[in-house]
């Protein structure tokens, strides 16, 4: 057996998330479903970085299995690519050690956000963007960021429905900037885990600091009641990409 590490990209519009689901479109059965055919209907399990949600995207996913038989990195890059739906793609292939794991191995990874500012939602950015119409003061923004870095309790931004109980992380970079052209605020979070939803309810809270409908430095209150009804909203899947994911 052989085992290859895959970096991949999808647009998450039309799937149900990444873990395999039965009866429902996810990344995981689609790539599992081609390794499927390259082996002659053998079951090729596939081990994701972590998941994604119904709507999140990926610029780089990483996955890892163990495959039957010898095929170069770039070989394995072709035939998978070949198999692919329009919405995923292979972006890199390398042979790697037994011991690697795509989702033990994380040392660190991030997140961007997209939020749209225009007065009435794109039609062409609605699968690929948040969408926000109210006025923002992005130096609230700025600051508030600065508050994020570091080693904090994230209970108020975990969504319900997650499992695990230890709700400390430490966020190395938080970053938000305007690009004029697009009109849109871009958020880039990078740390060594993040909760359920845990994003979105970030980018939901700096909304609302932005707005002026929280104070700028209220992160520092919710750490510490450690209550998910404080922070309140969720922005919508449909912004949220995962970037990259970082390995030793």
């Amino acid at each position: 057996m052989t085992r290859y590490k895959l970096t991949i990209a999808y647009d998450g519009t039309k799937f149900h998330g990444f873990q395999r689901q039965n009866e429902l479109r996810t990344v995981q059965g689609v790539l599992e479903k081609a390794l499927s055919k390259m082996t002659k209907g053998k079951q090729i399990d596939v081990v994701g970085s972590g998941r994604t949600d119904a709507g999140v995207h990926a610029f780089g996913q990483v996955i890892h299995f163990d495959y039957p038989g010898e095929m170069s990195a770039e070989n394995m890059l072709r035939a998978v690519n070949s198999l692919m739906p329009l919405d995923v793609i292979v972006k890199d292939s390398v042979i790697v050690d037994e011991a690697f794991h795509a989702r033990f191995g994380v040392k660190k990874k991030t997140y961007q956000y997209r939020v749209d500012c225009g007065h009435y939602t794109d039609p062409f950015k609605r699968f690929y963007t948040g969408h926000y119409p109210y006025a923002l003061v992005v130096d609230k923004i700025q600051i508030a960021l600065k508050d994020l870095v570091g080693e904090h309790d994230f209970t108020s931004f975990a969504a319900s429905g997650g499992v695990i109980e230890n709700k400390v992380r430490t966020i190395y970079s938080a970053t938000c900037v305007y690009n004029k052209n697009n009109d849109e605020l871009v958020f880039e979070f990078t740390g060594n885990g993040f909760l359920y939803n845990m994003v979105r309810i970030l980018v939901a809270t700096l909304l609302e600091i932005g707005n002026g409908r929280r104070d700028v430095h209220d992160f520092l209150r919710l750490f510490e009641v450690k209550d998910r009804q404080e922070a309140r909203g969720t922005a919508p899947a449909s912004g949220l990409y995962l970037k990259e994911v970082f390995y030793e």
